[in-house]
């Protein structure tokens, strides 16, 4: 019989961390969800689930909401990153995330899941995929049983929600699809109910140590919901 799980995310009301939490609390496996963050997840309603408003900056308040967790699951970041200063980047997507993975391993959580990004690396020359890459580095330094580091490409929402870029970047990606083959298929859009099912799916697979999830990986985890 397998073990029941208990899984605490930050960011859940992000769309992928949204789409995520909508396949957990459908999964029977999944006995109890804790949800950390400035606001509540809105219009989903489950015995299992608990929600914490909290101050994402303030690691040392919301670390006693952490333990007897199995699982944390981070899927916290800026929507457009252009719209705000690095400095403020750096504070949510880097520092934010690492202080709340440190405290997790404190509180005895086995396996951590981070939504990251192709691409990144410590040694970018792009500023957004080095500060994700020092990030990795952190995380993996922390020494999690299991740490599952999701990279997707363009990340495929059913609706713009960022403006003009956006919009135009959801028209044109759907064709390149085929032009994306070979080593160049883990650059494909992936769409936001694959992603987020996908980080839920592989709550529930086998693992250990560091790996990190691509297009293909992501996609056919989609398809164990």
């Amino acid at each position: 019989m397998h073990q029941q799980l208990s899984i605490v995310m930050m960011g859940a009301t992000g769309a992928v961390g949204g789409a995520c939490l909508d396949k957990l609390v459908r999964q029977p496996r999944v006995a109890r969800i804790t949800t950390l963050g400035r606001r509540p997840v809105e219009g989903l309603s489950s015995s299992k689930l608990e929600q914490h408003k909290i101050d994402i900056f303030a690691p040392d308040i919301y670390r006693t909401l952490l333990a007897g967790h199995d699982i944390a699951i981070c899927t916290l970041g800026v929507g457009e990153p252009s719209k705000i200063s690095k400095e403020d980047f750096v504070k949510i997507d880097k520092q934010a995330v690492l202080d709340f993975a440190t405290r997790c391993k404190a509180a005895g959580v086995e396996h951590f899941q981070l939504l990251s990004s192709v691409g990144v690396s410590p040694q970018s020359a792009s500023f957004f995929l080095r500060t994700k890459g020092e990030l990795e580095d952190g995380l993996k330094g922390l020494q999690f049983k299991r740490l599952s580091l999701f990279h997707p490409s363009m990340i495929l929402t059913p609706t713009n929600r960022y403006g003009f870029v956006q919009g135009l970047t959801l028209t044109v990606w759907p064709w390149l699809k085929p032009i994306l083959a070979g080593g160049l298929r883990r650059y494909r859009g992936i769409e936001v109910s694959k992603l987020g099912g996908a980080m839920a799916a592989n709550c529930l697979a086998d693992g250990d140590g560091t790996e990190i999830l691509e297009w293909d990986a992501i996609v056919a985890l989609s398809q164990r919901q």
